[in-house]
């Protein structure tokens, strides 16, 4: 798994110098993931990586199992996010250690780790998951703006266990075509949805997982309200994660009451100084003592 490219996604009509005029912030990063990717896929094309995808061997280690596990165990699916910047948020971790992150998350408890890899809004790189899986044993989610089958081997190849697609910046076809590739690489797929129309359709894909981002895309507030408003709409026979806005241990008990089994967070255990305590605190455990029982 060492072996990291130096990265593509789909070629576009964007050119490097047009991306900074675009005023939407969603708009704005898929544009330059264009780029990125078509440039990247100029070292290494499609055929090139996806061979190289299809002789990876190493066992993923089971993202959607794992959730199911703690769910069976009556305890916290926590997904910790290893993230240095956002773009509501800007730098969370001047000293920001990916292999130290994890590590303190792992021991903690955590589920699963969830790992940015975008660069310019989030300063992450694909070299980030690469390091964290060489330093810890939990199921890894790439966490990026997916938007091309270049990107899914990629994910493959660098480490990951499951990719996020995001319903907001694809079409039901894109989707579908992204998803049957990250199965056929033995990936898992959380499909992130912000409201009605998006769940509708990610509940027409063939995923377990759903994601419910509680992030206005427009205003970049968060409001954990949206997943109690959509968990509702979701079948029993898929694990909802509730993703963003999550500061609290209450918040995480309430979303578990209304069915969210995952818990997608980052900020708020990022901007602790001892993130390991802020894991406790987020999930009501104590250091050395096993986890309590979610209601």
């Amino acid at each position: 798994m060492n072996d990291t490219p130096s990265t593509p996604p789909q070629t576009g009509s964007v050119q490097p110098g047009d991306v900074d005029s675009i005023p939407d912030v969603l708009e704005r990063i898929c544009a330059r993931t264009r780029v990125d990717v078509a440039q990247r896929a100029k070292v290494m094309t499609l055929k090139e990586i996806t061979a190289r995808a299809r002789e990876v061997n190493t066992p993923p280690r089971g993202f959607g199992q794992a959730l199911k596990q703690k769910t069976a165990d009556h305890q916290v699916g926590l997904i910790a996010e290893i993230k240095k910047a956002s773009p509501s948020a800007g730098i969370l971790r001047p000293d920001y250690e990916p292999t130290e992150i994890a590590q303190e998350y792992e021991k903690a408890g955590a589920a699963c780790l969830s790992v940015l890899t975008e660069g310019s809004c989030f300063h992450g790189c694909a070299e980030d998951l690469t390091r964290v899986r060489e330093a810890c044993r939990l199921p890894l989610l790439r966490k990026d703006f997916i938007i091309d089958p270049w990107q899914v081997h990629e994910s493959r190849l660098i480490g990951a266990d499951c990719i996020l697609l995001i319903m907001a910046i694809l079409t039901d076809a894109e989707a579908a075509e992204l998803l049957d590739i990250a199965r056929g690489l033995d990936m898992d797929v959380l499909v992130e949805v912000h409201d009605e129309t998006e769940l509708n359709r990610a509940l027409a894909l063939d995923t377990s997982l759903i994601g419910i981002n509680n992030r206005n895309l427009k205003t970049l507030q968060t409001d954990i309200e949206t997943t109690c408003r959509l968990a509702p709409l979701v079948p029993p026979d898929r694990i909802i994660v509730s993703e963003s806005g999550i500061r609290t241990h209450a918040d995480v008990m309430k979303l578990n009451a209304i069915g969210a089994s995952g818990f997608l967070v980052g900020e708020s255990l990022l901007r602790q100084e001892d993130v390991g305590a802020a894991v406790h605190a987020l999930l009501g455990t104590t250091p050395g003592a096993p986890a309590p029982a979610a209601p």
